[in-house]
């Protein structure tokens, strides 16, 4: 199995994988040539990157960006209406509700135990600066791998909270019964 995805950073990258080893370890990741310089390019790029990573043999396409200081709603409508209709099918978008950084520090006393900081300094409005402090991010390591490995045992289920990741979840979790090789765990089913 192929999961092809585009991303805007290293961190949304490392999400990805983080997720795909929790929940399709045996499956490959492609990720889709960037033709551009800014988000606005690669979203003009949608249709692009989906042929591409189809005739890749991509089996599921993953785009996942920030909403930045937009509704991610709003966002996420533009986005999926970029995506072609031979692509739908394999398609899901997620937008993070302002950036990724606020899925991975949703649930604070988390990521503050793996972090050794406070649950307090992750309760701001955006966490992109305390987060990239606390794992040791900088220009020339991006933490990738320790981001991916934070995903092995970070408690989803109350990510749930977060409705931009919810939305991005339940979209995965229909993709995947039609899907070999991934096993997604029922989040709502456990969900508290």
């Amino acid at each position: 199995m192929k999961i092809g995805y585009s991303v805007e950073g290293s961190t949304d990258r490392a999400l990805l994988k983080g997720l795909q080893r929790r929940w399709c370890p045996h499956a490959g990741l492609v990720e889709g040539k960037f033709r551009g310089t800014t988000g606005q390019s690669q979203r003009r790029e949608i249709p692009n990157t989906c042929r591409e990573l189809m005739f890749k043999g991509a089996d599921l396409i993953v785009f996942l960006r920030d909403a930045n200081d937009e509704n991610w709603r709003d966002v996420l409508k533009k986005d999926d209406a970029r995506c072609s209709p031979q692509a739908r099918h394999l398609a899901v978008f997620g937008v993070c509700n302002r950036n990724v950084e606020s899925w991975l520090c949703c649930q604070c006393s988390w990521i503050a135990s793996h972090t050794g900081r406070q649950p307090d300094e992750f309760r701001v409005d955006d966490p992109k600066g305390i987060f990239e402090s606390a794992i040791g991010i900088s220009r020339s390591d991006k933490k990738e791998e320790t981001i991916a490995n934070l995903l092995q045992d970070a408690p989803l289920k109350h990510w749930l909270t977060n409705l931009s990741f919810a939305d991005f979840y339940d979209k995965l979790w229909n993709k995947s019964k039609f899907i070999a090789g991934c096993n997604l765990e029922n989040l709502r089913q456990s969900a508290v």
